[in-house]
């Protein structure tokens, strides 16, 4: 077996090359013919001896008797072989006399497979619609648009999928029903949060499915992977239309010319028959998105990142990366008592703290209220944001133990469960109190967008230790798919529910009771909240929908950028309009300042507004 030659080789040398030597040369030779230290050496002529035998003995019979015995030999002696001009050192290296290293190949590269066949037809015709639609129809909002972009992309990314042997997966069609779920947030309500995070999970579960993710690496980076085909897939689009197009130049063009006498052909009649109905002239309006020259830079942008957008997805799905490939080293295991005792301290004071809060929930609030002077709402708001970054930091020292913990045993695999199932208990009763406390300051000064949110994000970390409690019992190997799915599950839900509107209920309901109501809060909402406002009586109707009617009355949006929340509202809205001015909405209704109070003062106002509405 050849051995492979080293770094410091010459590369011009063939492997296992014989070097000449001194032992090669034949016995008996001389050395009559090399040069001496005291002449130079003279050039070495052939022998006529070495032409053939009958030569030899002529010159031999011709040679004059008085010719010197080293001549005699040299024509006696057989030819000697002529050595090798010396092997020429390769030039040194600009840095050193050290040949460069050999480039390895880095952690991702592994990862990537070999490079998919240009992109087939099918795919290219599905990325093209959808950058045609992406230019079409999201120029003027976001609405039922995005879920109908979409449509071809998931095609493109199919079809591409299909081509390279792909089969579809459970997980795989789990991510792609969600990310597809969640685009229909957008088509439902008009607040801005939660379509902002229904999109941005959207295009995270759309990605999981192309990559195939399992392992906590592989679903926290493959949830933005797609980013990582943006190039390659410009690359690979471009090779499959050259490819087509050298094949099949008669089929594009003849594809070309009836593209263009159907746009002609609908052009000439849909003009005339709009001309002569104006009801079908308002429905060709409302249908046809509204392009025009000015518009020309926005929707030439539009085009391409469809088109970009597209050619990611098809490449993602027809040669994945592998992120599941990245490991994470494990952490040295620790001793028992060196990773367990503060972990069991920490539980301690977490059952410290959660008795005081029961003791507190169950009836003695009375003793803290005379230790501390603070009442119900004071109190919650005192504790509930620090509960939340205590339910966070758990999170962390939950994986900084895991990654420490002892693991050689079945009676240390059994500690790791004990201590940290307990202290995963511990952390849920605390997410309760939290939320308790949320409950209480509501109640008192009403829910806003921010309120929710937390709260609906502390019931988030809730469902995570409960998966965590699950991991323990059943194994961890569906951990990070399952909390990718609770992650989901919660936008979607916070989505579907209209945060606005829940908002609004609340605050509805509170004036019921107690007939206060901040309206200036309460008219920046949404159209979403339009339902909830419309019972309250006027003027503080009218004072909560004035912003409302007149952001709908102006906008112009076609029928894919709006919204079943804002159609909703604008109905409601027309059939029963704002009835009062602004004028006499000035100061009604603001919860701490009384009426007449706001004019001239609006600095002592956000003080007093700060004061009943901390965060």
């Amino acid at each position: 077996m050849s051995e492979e030659p080293s770094e410091l080789s010459d590369p011009s040398e063939p492997s296992g090359a014989s070097k000449p030597s001194e032992a090669a040369e034949p016995a008996g030779a001389t050395t009559a013919a090399e040069p001496s230290a005291d002449r130079p050496p003279t050039p070495r002529q052939p022998s006529p001896a070495a032409a053939s035998p009958a030569a030899a003995t002529e010159a031999a019979a011709a040679t004059p008797a008085a010719a010197s015995p080293v001549a005699a030999a040299s024509v006696a002696a057989p030819p000697r072989l002529q050595a090798p001009p010396p092997r020429q050192a390769p030039p040194p290296h600009p840095g050193g006399p050290w040949q460069p290293p050999v480039k390895r190949p880095s952690a991702t590269a592994r990862l990537r497979p070999a490079a998919p066949p240009p992109a087939p037809p099918a795919v290219l015709a599905a990325v093209l619609a959808t950058a045609v639609l992406s230019a079409l129809l999201l120029g003027d909002g976001l609405g039922v648009n995005l879920l109908i972009v979409a449509v071809p992309a998931a095609l493109a990314a199919a079809f591409a999928a299909r081509e390279a042997g792909r089969r579809l997966r459970p997980w795989t069609a789990t991510w792609a029903v969600g990310g597809l779920a969640l685009l229909a947030v957008p088509a439902l309500r008009d607040a801005g949060w939660p379509t902002f995070l229904a999109v941005v999970s959207a295009f995270a579960l759309g990605s999981l499915a192309l990559h195939g993710s399992r392992s906590w690496p592989g679903v926290l980076i493959g949830s933005v992977g797609l980013l990582d085909s943006i190039g390659p897939g410009v690359r690979w689009g471009w090779r499959g239309v050259r490819e087509r197009a050298d094949g099949s130049r008669g089929r594009w063009a003849t594809g070309i010319r009836t593209t263009a006498v159907a746009l002609g052909l609908l052009v000439v009649f849909g003009t005339l028959f709009a001309s002569a109905d104006a009801a079908f002239a308002d429905l060709l309006g409302r249908l046809i998105p509204d392009v025009s020259i000015v518009d020309g830079p926005w929707r030439t942008f539009l085009f391409l990142v469809g088109l970009v957008g597209a050619l990611a997805a098809a490449r993602t799905a027809a040669a994945p990366v592998r992120w599941d490939g990245l490991t994470v080293k494990p952490g040295k295991p620790r001793a028992r008592m060196e990773w367990a005792l503060p972990l069991i301290v920490l539980n301690l004071l977490f059952a410290a703290f959660i008795t005081l809060q029961l003791v507190v929930l169950l009836g003695g609030y009375e003793k803290v209220r005379e230790a501390t002077g603070l009442d119900h709402a004071q109190y919650a708001r005192q504790g509930f944001w620090q509960l939340l970054w205590a339910t966070l930091l758990t999170l962390l020292v939950i994986a900084l133990a895991l990654r420490w913990a002892p693991r050689g045993s079945a009676r240390d695999r059994t500690l790791v469960r004990a201590v940290l199932g307990t202290l995963c208990v511990l952390t849920l009763v605390v997410v309760a109190s939290a939320l308790r406390r949320m409950d209480l300051y509501v109640d008192e000064y009403g829910l806003t967008r921010l309120r929710i949110s937390v709260a609906a994000m502390e019931l988030w970390l809730g469902t995570v230790f409960v998966l965590i409690l699950a991991a323990g019992v059943f194994g961890a190997r569906f951990l990070p798919r399952a909390i990718a799915v609770s992650a989901a599950g919660a936008v979607l839900a916070f989505g579907l529910i209209s945060p606005d509107a829940v908002v609004a209920e609340q605050n509805v309901r509170r004036f019921e009771d107690r007939g206060s109501i901040d309206l200036d809060y309460l008219r920046d909402l949404s159209a979403d909240a339009v339902p909830a406002l419309d019972r309250l009586p006027e003027p503080q109707r009218s004072c909560a929908l004035r912003t409302v009617q007149r952001e709908l009355r102006g906008s112009d949006s076609p029928w894919y950028a709006t919204s079943w929340g804002e159609a909703r509202a604008a109905e409601i809205l027309r059939e029963r309009p704002v009835s009062v001015d602004r004028g006499t909405c000035y100061g009604l209704g603001t919860d701490g300042v009384r009426e007449g109070e706001r004019e001239g003062e609006q600095d002592g106002y956000e003080r007093d507004r700060d004061e009943y509405d901390p965060y």
